[in-house]
């Protein structure tokens, strides 16, 4: 039984082995499923006709063939080895959020300004005249309100006062000839922050140029595109003011393009303004990055000029800049030098500024004043319509250069004066009759203003006589005389060497008792004053407060129709609460 039971268990393992070792066959079907399965192989042939395989079809593994394997004991294995120590040398940057943006780079408090003292009062007995450059700017008042409007007063270097009585147009008679392109405008009235004292203003108008009648232009557009540029106030804003001062030229008008960072390069060709699509391509493409060259800019910009100068036409550089220069020439007496050298020639310099936070004031001043052009600080595009569309004609177009005033006071009635504003275009005494002395332009229809304080014979000086000094005259003896002062204007036509004089007197006839009833205009403009004086300090405009000047300006505003006067009000209610220095933002 044994024996039998071995035979057949040994029979089942050999037919088990044989049937495993033979290859597996296919099924069998019926002939109805034959057919379907051939129609369905038939379908999926079809479908897999239309599908392209592009990658290399891999091989199914064998796996009949046996692996050799390895065995290694525990102990065989070694530790790996421990992790390195991690050394962190940065500052943890967390992920920005994707709807977020990262803020862009911007300086703080490295503005820079030429400071400067208040012009003192003086006695007209030791010193009867005084004479000045007209100033036609507006930069530091755009700087006052875009520091007033981020909450923070500006610093006083920042203020000047002249740049803020003249941001504003005023309502003086206009010339009828360009060949005696002002007309005077004097007026005397009682001071309002101190009794017994007067103000004289003295107010000129330039002659206004028909668009028609305006010379042609040859314009370079000298663009700072450095790396300090790359932020949204300064050649975005760049952009914009370009493509607003091309729509106000003549067609047959020409514009170069002249960019600076690293290095310097022409970026457009001297083109006629009609072709406006190509100027406003290359401006587009324009941007930010690298050091600042701004002297081989302004070299190769003048070239530029130069080579397209057009003997009856208005060759102007137009920079537009923050000033950062720090490649190159950056000294401001270098600068100055050449530029006076191109002034000879004939081309003339407009600054526009950008930016906050390192705007280089002081070397602005410096190039537009001896470029013979205006400086103006672009802080919005409002401003950028103001100056370069309302007010184009006058930005560009001067109707007369060299513009100096003189005002000689009468000891006999005026004891003490003192010129409010102007610190930065003082001028010697013999400088007003030397036509190779350099003074200020005026544009086509511009207003110029000036305020002097006096204090009349007989009213509470702020000096006292001198032991040995002949005493001043007592108020008995200024009934003897009617006359205040005497004002002359020198200035040159814009194609002229040769100066010419127009005066005027500063009489009682000018003069008004009340400051109610002096010129709305002339209310203004010391309104105006009274808060440039007080944003610097407030030294001689004695207890006047922003309310005051509230009070003054708002009985005053008279015709605003662009809202500039409107803009002021809101600037000195903002001055009421603005902090004294800016907050530092991480």
């Amino acid at each position: 039984m044994s024996r039998f039971c071995l035979t057949l268990t040994a029979g089942l393992s050999i037919t088990l082995a044989a049937a495993c070792s033979q290859p597996a066959s296919p099924d069998v079907a019926s002939p109805s499923s034959e057919t379907g399965a051939t129609g369905q192989r038939a379908e999926a042939a079809e479908a897999d006709s239309s599908i392209v395989v592009t990658a290399t079809r891999i091989p199914r593994p064998q796996y009949d063939t046996p692996l050799a394997v390895t065995a290694f004991s525990s102990d065989e294995i070694a530790a790996p080895p421990p992790p390195s120590p991690r050394v962190v040398t940065g500052t943890l940057v967390r992920a920005p959020h994707p709807d977020i943006q990262m803020p862009y780079y911007q300086d703080v408090g490295r503005d820079k300004f030429t400071a400067t003292q208040e012009n003192p009062f003086r006695i007209a007995r030791d010193e009867p005249v005084s004479t000045f450059s007209i100033d036609v700017d507006t930069a530091s008042y755009s700087f006052v309100r875009a520091s007033l409007n981020r909450n923070v007063l500006p610093q006083p270097a920042a203020v000047r006062t002249e740049e803020l009585i003249n941001y504003f147009p005023y309502d003086y008679a206009a010339p009828r000839t360009a060949q005696q392109p002002f007309t005077s405008n004097v007026a005397v009235f009682p001071s309002p922050w101190s009794a017994g004292r007067k103000l004289v203003r003295v107010g000129i108008k330039g002659y206004s140029v028909e668009r028609a009648a305006r010379s042609r232009a040859n314009l370079v557009f000298l663009i700072d595109t450095s790396g300090s540029m790359d932020a949204p106030n300064k050649l975005p804003l760049v952009k914009q003011s370009l493509a607003l001062l091309l729509d106000q030229l003549d067609g047959d008008d020409r514009v170069a393009i002249v960019t600076y960072a690293g290095g310097a390069g022409t970026a457009l060709e001297p083109t006629l303004a009609s072709q406006k699509g190509k100027i406003l391509s290359v401006i587009d493409q324009l941007g930010a990055g690298g050091a600042t060259a701004g002297a081989e800019g302004i070299r190769q910009a003048y070239a530029l000029a130069e080579q397209n100068l057009d003997p009856n036409g208005v060759n102007r550089v137009v920079l537009a800049t923050d000033g950062d220069f720090n490649v190159g020439i950056t000294s401001q007496d270098e600068l100055k030098g050449y530029i006076e050298r191109q002034r000879a020639k004939g081309i003339f310099l407009s600054v526009l500024g950008f930016g906050m936070g390192n705007y280089n004031d002081a070397l602005m001043q410096t190039l537009a004043q001896n470029g013979n052009g205006a400086a103006a600080y672009i802080d919005t595009l409002g401003e950028a319509r103001k100056t370069l569309v309302t007010e184009a004609t006058s930005t560009l177009f001067p109707i007369a250069k060299d513009v100096k005033i003189q005002v000689e006071f009468n000891p006999a009635t005026v004891a003490e004066y003192r010129l409010i504003g102007y610190e930065t275009r003082m001028l010697n005494r013999d400088d007003f009759d030397n036509d190779k002395v350099d003074a200020g332009d005026v544009g086509s229809g511009q207003t110029v203003t000036a305020l002097y304080e006096i204090v009349p014979v007989g009213g509470a000086r702020t000096m006292g006589d001198l032991r040995y000094s002949t005493p001043a005259p007592r108020s008995g003896a200024a009934v003897l005389s009617s006359e205040y002062g005497f004002v002359k204007i020198r200035y040159k036509l814009p194609k002229s060497d040769h100066s010419e004089l127009i005066s005027t007197l500063i009489d009682r006839r000018v003069e008004f008792a009340r400051f109610a009833d002096a010129p709305q205009d002339a209310r203004f403009a010391t309104g105006v004053a009274a808060f440039a004086e007080l944003l610097r300090g407030g030294r001689y405009n004695g207890s006047m407060t922003y309310d005051d000047v509230l009070t003054i300006v708002g009985a005053s505003r008279g015709a605003d129709d662009f809202g500039y006067r409107s803009e002021l009000v809101q600037l000195v209610r903002a001055a009421k609460s603005a902090g004294a220095m800016a907050r530092l933002n991480r």
